[in-house]
């Protein structure tokens, strides 16, 4: 059986770096296998919500950190120059010791594309750039000196990238779309990352991440499935109820559904539960966001109580 991966996202949105700084640092204390951020220039509900920088807090989590790996969730490939990216990662590679995984995507929010002067181009443009940065960025990583790429969407003219990170960057593919981007992910990704929205969808959607693999002629256990989620842990069944509700009325339904099926919610054990449930269906990895003011207390009862049983 694959081991179980436990990320937990970092404090980012409306939050100093100092705070961040001192979450991780527990997150990593408490054994959690790796540490998120958000790619995103803007908050989600407004271009005034104060976030920090993704790479920039990816780099800084390299020097701070020692044993965690890190990544994003997800970067937009049209949202930089997609050669920058790759020697944007490569150094923090390099400053991680060979931690970074590159979370990569096609972005959804189009003011942080075009208040930066970069164009946020229709979705089945925006995955084929995807494509194509993905393909860059392999190559930018690999033997290759010097790579020109002339392709519809990224081009490149004899571009170098030294030093080259310390290993194979993992490729993380975050989506969900059936006939684009798992197809991508079957052909490229190291990790496909379900969003929390699709949550309740995660059968279906292996399923179909499945099928591609059998076309592409890839053994699907090349791919680890992650899945993006919330967790309302409590002590008490009673707690995590309200605190699922609560976590309803602030997110909607961008976290999915704090109640669904396969919602990580209620006492220790009850999450444990539902975790099995997600380890049946193949989905061995996952990239939680904890609910509370201060996310590091239900991290702490989650590490001491629910990963364990997931440790073999």
């Amino acid at each position: 059986m694959a081991k179980t991966h436990f990320g937990v996202t970092v404090p980012q949105i409306k939050r100093p770096w100092a705070t961040a700084a001192d979450a991780a640092a527990a997150f990593e204390q408490m054994g959690f296998d790796s540490l998120w951020v958000c790619d995103h220039f803007y908050g989600p509900q407004s271009p005034q919500l104060p976030i920090l920088e993704a790479w920039s807090m990816i780099t800084a989590l390299a020097a701070i950190t020692q044993r965690v790996e890190l990544g994003t969730l997800v970067t937009p490939a049209g949202m930089r120059n997609p050669a920058q990216l790759a020697k944007i990662i490569a150094t923090a590679d390099n400053i991680a010791g060979g931690r970074v995984i590159a979370g990569l995507g096609a972005g959804w929010m189009p003011r942080e594309f075009t208040d930066f002067d970069v164009p946020f181009l229709p979705l089945d443009q925006r995955l084929a750039q995807l494509a194509e940065t993905v393909e860059l960025l392999k190559r930018m990583w690999g033997e290759e000196e010097e790579i020109s790429f002339n392709g519809d969407y990224v081009t490149t003219n004899n571009v170098a990238c030294q030093p080259k990170p310390p290993r194979d960057v993992p490729i993380l593919i975050g989506g969900g779309g059936e006939k684009v981007t798992l197809k991508l992910a079957a052909r490229e990704a190291n990790i496909w990352n379900n969003l929390a929205g699709h949550q309740g969808e995660l059968a279906h959607k292996v399923d179909v991440l499945k099928r591609h693999c059998d076309v592409a002629e890839r053994n699907f256990n090349d791919v680890t499935v992650s899945q993006q989620c919330l967790v309302t842990i409590a002590s008490t069944e009673k707690e995590a109820i309200l605190m699922a509700d609560q976590a309803q009325k602030i997110f909607g339904g961008h976290m999915g559904d704090p109640k669904g099926p396969l919602a990580i919610t209620g006492t220790p054990e009850q999450c444990c539960d539902v975790i099995q449930k997600h380890i049946d269906i193949g989905c061995t990895m996952f990239i939680i966001e904890f609910f509370g003011r201060d996310s590091t207390v239900p991290a702490k009862l989650f590490a001491e109580t629910v990963a364990p049983e997931f440790r073999g």
